[in-house]
């Protein structure tokens, strides 16, 4: 029988899991049977994350949570050394999903200090995530699947939003090299590209009516997307059904960007 979404004695870590795209992963993920451990820089979102996680799985053992900012060298090395060890030992699929927006903000007006408040989350974090990820795989021999998530900002002009879009055009360019440079080592590497998705980071747009009535026309599916879009995406990388897929970007935008 052709069950290649079986995630049953699988590993996970999802950052950012305690919320959004990433809580719906994390999801997805334990509701195929693999154990996962969830990343979030707040501590009380984690923790109400993982007592959701928990009540909807059903099984506490399968679910771990820890409070890491991405962005901190230290934090990373120490919240990985702690999820392998809560998940038994072996980290089969990495998703570096944590990241941050920012407010609409002309070039001319920008600051150093800002640009690089959203370099250190989004691109340092996928770097430091990845590093630690790659290391333990290589280490194992096994391989793995590493998944960042990305944006339409990535492929599209993000006018008021350039440090956000070069952020995440960055991280899509460095799953490719690192696509290349790992595959011998078994190890995959992807990217997911969210088109409008509501989240607590687009509430506040998706909420305003201007911005619907200007953006919802251009979505050929006429709808928002959820963050349990993101649940296939995310068994799918984690499995096996995607061992020859790598260096690939998955466009999950409701057909935004075509239309």
């Amino acid at each position: 029988m052709y069950q290649p979404f079986d995630l049953t004695n699988r590993t996970a870590i999802v950052t950012g899991g305690n919320g959004g795209i990433g809580l719906g992963m994390a999801r997805a993920l334990l509701a195929s049977g693999a154990a996962v451990a969830i990343w979030g820089s707040n501590p009380v979102k984690t923790k109400t994350a993982h007592e959701q996680l928990a009540d909807e799985c059903g099984d506490k053992a399968r679910i771990h949570s820890f409070v890491c900012d991405v962005g901190d060298e230290g934090q990373v090395e120490a919240s990985f050394d702690a999820s392998v060890k809560a998940l038994g030992g072996r980290i089969d699929a990495c998703f570096a999903n944590a990241g941050v927006s920012s407010k609409g903000t002309m070039l001319v007006d920008m600051t150093l200090e800002e640009f690089r408040r959203v370099q250190r989350v989004n691109v340092e974090g996928v770097f430091l995530t990845f590093r630690a990820a790659a290391r333990h795989m290589m280490s194992h021999g096994q391989g793995g699947s590493l998944v960042a998530t990305a944006s339409t900002a990535a492929v599209e002009g993000a006018a008021r939003n350039s440090h956000y879009g070069a952020s995440k055009g960055a991280v899509t360019a460095y799953v490719r090299a690192l696509a290349v440079e790992l595959a011998r080592h078994k190890i995959r590497v992807n990217s997911i590209l969210p088109g409008w998705i509501v989240t607590d980071m687009t509430e506040r747009s998706v909420g305003n009516s201007k911005f619907a009535d200007a953006v919802l026309p251009r979505i050929p599916a006429r709808r928002w997307g959820s963050i349990d879009d993101f649940g296939g995406i995310a068994v799918y990388l984690a499995s096996e059904a995607s061992s020859y897929a790598t260096g690939e970007q998955f466009l999950i935008d409701g057909g935004y960007t075509k239309f």
